[in-house]
């Protein structure tokens, strides 16, 4: 066997596994900066998993407002990472600059992404009109609350029928448009 038949599933392992790190530190910081509720049994899960490199980050990384920075740093840091090895596995070679952009990138198509489908959950959650606290669902209506409250502003109910989450599907695609391609060319630049 060659050793490219190990590329293949060491890539798909480090792409799972920081991915799945970074996303439990972006719902993190996101729940964070929407007030969630913080003795939510998914929020102090997050928050015991992301803890330990968080605390040693904010020794030295203070929050702007608020704005957890560490959060975003520690976040940034993890892709840039996983790409540095998923590059070297495949033998593509990069720059840092180039690695920092990728990664910026990588990061706004998963927030990008974790908003889009959290819209069309909570929408079809709506439609079906369960009334039972659930931990996930709870966290959920926090994390989508203000981008649908302020779409409600501009397109209310009508009829008893409410499209307004249609207007932060809409905007997060065309955002998927304008800023991901501008962000591929410069890294290929930067290469």
């Amino acid at each position: 066997m060659s050793s490219q038949y190990w590329v293949a599933p060491a890539v798909f392992l480090i792409d799972t596994l920081f991915g799945l790190y970074i996303f439990a530190v972006m719902l993190r910081f996101l729940f964070q900066w929407v007030d969630a509720d913080f003795y939510n049994p998914i929020s102090q899960f997050l928050i015991k998993i992301t803890h330990p490199p968080l605390r040693l980050l904010r020794r030295f990384i203070p929050s702007l407002g608020r704005v957890d920075t560490a959060s975003l740093v520690l976040m940034l840091g993890l892709q840039m990472l996983a790409g540095y090895l998923t590059f070297l596995l495949q033998g593509v070679g990069t720059t840092v600059p180039a690695l920092l952009v990728w990664s910026s990138a990588q990061l706004l198509d998963q927030l990008f992404n974790l908003y889009f489908f959290a819209i069309i959950i909570r929408s079809v959650l709506s439609w079906m009109g369960t009334r039972t606290y659930n931990a996930a669902t709870t966290l959920l209506y926090s994390l989508t609350e203000p981008t649908l409250r302020a779409a409600r502003r501009l397109l209310p109910p009508m009829g008893g029928v409410d499209l307004s989450p249609l207007i932060p599907l809409i905007g997060i695609q065309l955002a998927k448009m304008l800023i991901l391609p501008p962000l591929h060319h410069a890294m290929m630049a930067l290469s």
